[in-house]
């Protein structure tokens, strides 16, 4: 099974060429999407966060306040680390029993999306990387009006990960969503069509 790790820096649109590719009828296991499914309420990973961050971290049901805990890991370096060591481990886990499920299943190809998939030494989880790349005023911009922050806080969220110039080092493939989203489905298209043919539910042209 092809396993194709699928990164980016933050608002870079990872989520909408994942959409796309899911078209073809490839699986994507979404890295975020198990780092919420790694703290639900009553879960170790949980209890560990509480225990490093404080009760503030929780909300009045005691499910995990991901506001609260973005305020602390954002500001600082070191807390993001804490958080890693505690998140990693189980996210790695998890992803591992994900993908021996779709390997039994007979799935030729499968995309990994995680935005700290080169950060986090996650790269042996994957046969290559392709990586979304946006351009820096992009992509705060982007990160400002998804996520109704001022310029400030958009580019501290920024600066807490890889700079995309160094990202895009790392990928086998390289998507450029700086233009439009027109743009990025004919691209989309075209890359689909040269690395699959015709995989899974539809045609590559498809995609």
């Amino acid at each position: 099974m092809r396993v194709i790790g699928l990164t980016g820096g933050i608002a870079s649109g990872k989520s909408s060429v994942a959409a796309l590719v899911s078209t073809l009828g490839i699986p994507v296991i979404d890295a975020d999407q198990l780092a919420r499914d790694v703290v639900m309420p009553g879960s170790a990973a949980l209890a560990r966060v509480a225990d490093c961050f404080g009760n503030g971290v929780l909300d009045s049901s005691g499910a995990l306040d991901r506001a609260a805990l973005a305020e602390i890991v954002f500001a600082e370096t070191d807390a993001r680390k804490k958080l890693e060591a505690i998140l990693h481990p189980a996210i790695k886990l998890l992803a591992e029993e994900r993908l021996a499920e779709l390997r039994e299943r007979g799935e030729q190809v499968v995309f990994y999306m995680a935005p700290l998939l080169i950060e986090a030494g996650a790269v042996d989880r994957v046969d290559e990387i392709w990586v979304v790349y946006v351009d820096r005023e992009t992509q705060i911009s982007r990160l400002m009006a998804r996520d109704q922050l001022d310029r400030d806080g958009a580019e501290k969220r920024i600066a807490s990960q890889m700079p995309m110039d160094e990202m895009r080092k790392y990928g086998r493939v390289v998507i450029d969503n700086s233009g439009t989203m027109a743009e990025l489905v004919k691209q989309v298209e075209v890359i689909c069509s040269r690395e699959f043919g015709m995989v899974g539910k539809k045609e590559a042209g498809d995609c």
